[in-house]
């Protein structure tokens, strides 16, 4: 706790201001690098121009731009709730995927899929299916009206498991979509439209500001539950509410990107080893530190093999596993 009283908030403020930077440098790779390149100077055209090139102009308003917005939300994210499900769990292994939440999205994707319906309604029953897993694992994983921290996960991994059958179950039956079902369970960014990005992007801000302005709650849960009952924590309701409002963001990922694996495990594990363990500034931290990621990922996925794209999951798994062993063997050095 003494590294966490020396973050002063001007301290906070120029960290996550560095961040910031590098994710607007991150998403102005984005919008230059591609299967058509475009130069800086081009760039500065289309924002601050009205006589820019059209074609240009569309590349980047009408593909690139709402591709890097969605991946600010998706990767941003999908590592604050990686971050505080470590924190309420207390285990440096949760993640997002970890208690069967992107599961319940997959299995309402696959559901519409085979009933052949539009990509808006994919969508809406991915969250539906999302919000359903949330509510069974919520309410098997409590005990005297708090989480429990090991009974949630194992209902989480049962459940998902479960679902994750009945999914394999039903990719038998599916026949021509079943492409369109393996892009969903590798997590694919290639659908990011407008008015997609609309309502994702502001879910997640707004979920991941509430969360972190909890840091402080969340340092002092990791003192235990007693102590952190003793020092004024209202444990139950930190826990259940940041329980809540994790899944709901991560169902409305899950409901327009599919499962991109790896984010929500390594980056909270990126910024501790960078900034300490200090939630007041992890959880903020991960946010940028996941959305830089997650565009330099998907830039490097729809360059890579242009004009044709590889799922964006496929390259943060590639990627992100090395860089977790290496982190694990790291800290089991520092350790011994």
């Amino acid at each position: 706790m003494a590294a966490a009283q020396r973050l002063t908030p001007r301290l906070l403020s120029m960290r996550l201001l560095l961040l910031l930077v590098i994710t607007i440098s991150a998403s102005i790779i984005g919008l230059i690098v591609g299967s058509m390149e475009i130069s800086f100077g081009d760039l500065l055209s289309v924002l601050f121009s009205s006589n820019s090139n059209q074609t240009i102009s569309k590349i980047i308003f009408d593909i690139r731009l709402p591709r890097i917005l969605l991946a600010i939300a998706v990767g941003g994210g999908l590592s604050v709730a990686g971050a505080v499900f470590q924190a309420i769990l207390m285990n440096p292994l949760a993640e997002p995927y970890i208690l069967g939440i992107s599961s319940g999205g997959t299995f309402g994707a696959v559901l519409a899929m085979m009933l052949g319906i539009s990509f808006i309604w994919i969508s809406t029953f991915a969250f539906i299916g999302a919000l359903c897993v949330m509510a069974v694992v919520f309410i098997l994983g409590r005990r005297f009206g708090e989480l429990e921290p090991n009974v949630l996960l194992l209902t989480g991994i049962m459940v998902g498991a479960f679902f994750s059958a009945a999914i394999l179950l039903m990719m038998t039956m599916l026949g021509d979509s079943i492409r369109s079902a393996i892009f969903w369970l590798i997590g694919n960014l290639a659908l990011a439209k407008a008015e997609t990005v609309y309502y994702i992007l502001p879910v997640t801000i707004i979920i991941s500001i509430f969360l972190s302005l909890n840091g402080q709650k969340y340092n002092v849960l990791s003192l235990g539950t007693e102590n952190a009952l003793h020092m004024g924590v209202n444990t139950a309701f930190i826990k259940n509410v940041s329980y809540i409002l994790a899944s709901i963001m991560i169902g409305a990922i899950v409901s327009v990107s599919g499962i991109v694996g790896f984010v929500g495990l390594l980056i909270p594990h990126v910024c501790r080893l960078i900034f300490g363990i200090d939630n007041r500034i992890v959880i903020p931290a991960s946010f940028f530190v996941g959305a830089s990621y997650l565009i330099l990922a998907d830039t490097l996925a729809r360059s890579i093999i242009a004009p044709a794209e590889l799922p964006v999951g496929a390259v943060t798994a590639l990627v992100g596993s090395p860089i977790f062993i290496y982190l694990l063997r790291k800290r089991f050095n520092l350790i011994t």
